[in-house]
């Protein structure tokens, strides 16, 4: 009906052509139904709400002066409430005013001039004015109903799309987390079977094992991002579990101690998806910018209502290797990783020159 108003008009139209004053007198019909063409600008009162009010008042200014029309008073009257109730629903008030002064002065003109000739002129006068006061009332409370209407709808709107930036921003995280810390493990390995490739031609080849390992899981990573994309909610299962620690750990490339207490098998699919992400996430900073001999040490710990994360790395001997290509989002990442379950985070160098992340998620109810 929104979009089809007119259909709501049919019955109002009807009323005004079926509210006949007095059909039978000297003057022919044609002349006595006149006052009905003053009325055709409530067609288009929605488009033009203020030019039809004028028009309608107009009307009922020729109506109430006129003898013949006079007494189709009813048919007039409640032409000036629709248009009273169009305006106030459009939020026109100040204009509304104005309308209803006139609808008022023309009902105590019609009760003074022809009122004289019904039994109680007074009550021809004050009765009408209930109609108008309706429709007064009624035009704010449509208007509050599609304001309130609206304000849920934009409400609607921008919730939509602060969930689609949410769902962006978690798929561009978990993008970060997969190619940086993949693509760090490939670049490390193959530097190192660059430099070992004469010496040791077995280490060239389990290096060279490992970036294809390496980058078959990446693959799989990405595909299960993109079944997301496609897919929704429902193909976000399976994600990478805690279970899956060793093997991250192992393809670092680097001497790395993983060390896991407690029992990850009560804990939220999610929170253990986080613990894992943020763990790659300090290996690949370790990859990305400690020295070739530093060595790491992973420690994650499970209780009941709390998961616990450590991942420190020395200083080591060796110059830095060349910096990697850095997004800047790791620390960003990780700590809204944390902010989800509503736990700390801290990071820092160490005094040794290694690096230390400190991580609890808090999972408990």
């Amino acid at each position: 009906m929104r979009g089809h108003r007119w259909t709501v008009d049919l019955p109002l139209y009807a009323v005004f052509v079926f509210l006949a004053p007095n059909w039978t007198g000297e003057e022919p019909w044609t002349t006595r139904a006149i006052p009905m063409l003053f009325l055709l600008p409530l067609l288009v009162r929605r488009r033009y709400p203020r030019t039809v009010a004028v028009l309608i008042i107009a009307g009922a200014v020729v109506v109430y002066f006129n003898e013949i029309w006079a007494y189709d008073r009813g048919r007039t009257e409640l032409a000036m409430a629709v248009v009273l109730f169009t305006l106030v629903k459009l939020g026109q008030r100040r204009f509304a005013a104005v309308i209803a002064v006139a609808i008022f002065a023309l009902g105590w003109e019609w009760g003074f001039v022809w009122g004289t000739y019904t039994d109680n002129p007074t009550a021809t006068i004050v009765g009408i004015w209930p109609l108008h006061i309706a429709a007064w009332a009624l035009g704010e409370f449509f208007r509050s109903k599609e304001k309130l209407t609206a304000e849920e709808e934009r409400r609607d709107e921008a919730q939509t799309r602060a969930a689609v930036a949410e769902e962006r921003t978690r798929i561009a995280r978990e993008l970060h987390d997969v190619l940086a810390h993949s693509m760090s493990v490939i670049v490390l390995n193959a530097e190192g079977a660059k430099l070992a490739r004469h010496r040791d031609p077995e280490a060239v080849d389990r290096t060279l094992d490992t970036i294809g390992r390496t980058g078959r899981d990446a693959l799989a990573e990405l595909r299960r991002l993109l079944e997301v994309l496609h897919a929704g909610q429902a193909a976000r299962s399976p994600q990478p579990t805690v279970g899956e620690l060793r093997e991250l750990v192992e393809q670092c490339g680097r001497v790395v101690a993983l060390e896991v207490t407690g029992d990850p098998a009560g804990l939220p699919a999610s929170a253990a998806l986080q613990a894992y992400r943020i763990v790659q996430e300090a290996l690949t900073n370790m990859i990305k910018h400690a020295p070739a001999d530093a060595t790491g040490h992973v420690e994650v710990a499970f209780a009941p209502a709390e998961i616990r994360i450590e991942v420190t790395n020395t200083g080591g001997k060796s110059p830095p290797a060349p910096a990697l290509p850095s997004s800047g989002r790791g620390l960003a990442g990780m700590r809204q990783r944390v902010d989800m379950y509503h736990g700390e985070l801290t990071t820092g160098p160490l005094p040794d020159g290694g690096y230390r992340v400190c991580a609890s998620l808090a999972v408990g109810t």
